[in-house]
């Protein structure tokens, strides 16, 4: 079932029936019945009732509320998982320093074979990537089953992802002004559609970690720190680049969103307007509705289905019924 992303200011979503109404003033602008509807997606200044926040609750559909910045500010989700034990197991391994290295480098050898497969892919339609910055994460990865602890895990992934966005700065329009990844703020156009995409994906992966039952907040790869879904960052590193960035170069590349769509943010740095919001929600739905095919499955399944699977695949590693976690990685 798709995620409704509602970015109109002044909306307001309501329950009628067995519908949920995106309403603004007298006018009903959409309405979709509730059994479409996997989650909801509240981005800039929008209200809900009472009675569909008590509707959203009894169905177990999730509520995420981002700013007009593109920060995730919180959500609603029904009540926890009540599988006791499960959480007490993922304690203990994120305490475990060899269980957690063997399950991080799962993440990096998924994250560095899509960086590479998406690289590879510029390539051959852009002469202007070089082949030096291909090389380069195609060394690092032998290095992802050899590395003796996270530290060293960490520096191998940083060191690739200095290399791919490099890739990935060449494989944009020269006017789109991208240099290198900076978060906060986010200085240019590209780093905030990065930023506002990475906070997307992110939800989604503590969403498929809250519907198999584990702690979106207590991670292996991540670091532990106040209010980081650590696990949802995990799981999201082999997602990022063919997620996100491949929908992020596609809007730039295809001049579907240029440099009129965005504004100076409060604070610094820069975000979208209103339109180029809608524009952006609409093709990072679709990219996470694209179907592709999942390496371990064998069949057809979409993105959004996949953070599930691979968030399942991590639960059977971490009760002992699975050996290895098996990273999702794209042909």
């Amino acid at each position: 079932m798709p995620t409704l992303y509602v970015t109109e200011p002044g909306a307001q979503i309501e329950k009628e029936y067995g519908r949920f109404l995106v309403t603004k003033g007298d006018d009903v602008l959409l309405a979709v019945p509730a059994v479409r509807v996997s989650q909801i997606v509240l981005v800039g200044s929008v209200d809900v009732t009472t009675p569909a926040l008590s509707a959203l609750l009894r169905d177990g559909i999730g509520l995420t509320l981002i700013s007009a910045t593109g920060e995730l500010l919180g959500r609603l989700v029904p009540a926890e998982s009540r599988h006791i034990p499960l959480r007490h197991a993922q304690y203990d391994r994120a305490r475990d320093p060899a269980f957690c290295l063997t399950v991080s480098r799962g993440y990096v050898r998924g994250k560095l074979h899509n960086c590479l497969r998406l690289a590879q892919r510029w390539a051959r339609t852009r002469p202007q990537v070089e082949a030096l910055h291909i090389e380069r994460i195609a060394q690092m990865a032998p290095g992802v089953a050899e590395a003796p602890d996270l530290e060293t895990l960490r520096g191998l992934e940083g060191q690739a992802s200095r290399s791919y966005f490099a890739a990935f700065r060449q494989a944009l329009q020269r006017e789109a002004g991208f240099e290198k990844r900076v978060r906060r703020p986010p200085t240019d156009p590209i780093n905030a559609l990065l930023s506002l995409g990475y906070t997307f994906l992110t939800d989604n992966l503590m969403t498929a970690c809250e519907i198999v039952g584990l702690d979106p907040y207590d991670g292996f790869f991540h670091a532990d720190k106040y209010g980081r879904p650590a696990l949802a960052l995990d799981l999201m590193e082999e997602f990022r680049a063919v997620v996100v960035d491949s929908a992020v170069l596609n809007l730039v590349n295809r001049h579907i969103l240029t440099a009129a769509d965005f504004q100076s943010a409060p604070g610094g740095g820069v975000r979208l307007k209103q339109a180029g919001m809608r524009e952006f929600c609409r093709h990072y739905s679709a990219r996470i509705n694209t179907p592709v095919i999942h390496p371990s499955i064998g069949r057809r399944l979409t993105y959004q289905k996949c953070f599930e699977v691979q968030a399942q695949a991590l639960r059977q590693v971490i009760e002992g019924k699975q050996k290895e976690y098996i990273p999702f990685t794209t042909r």
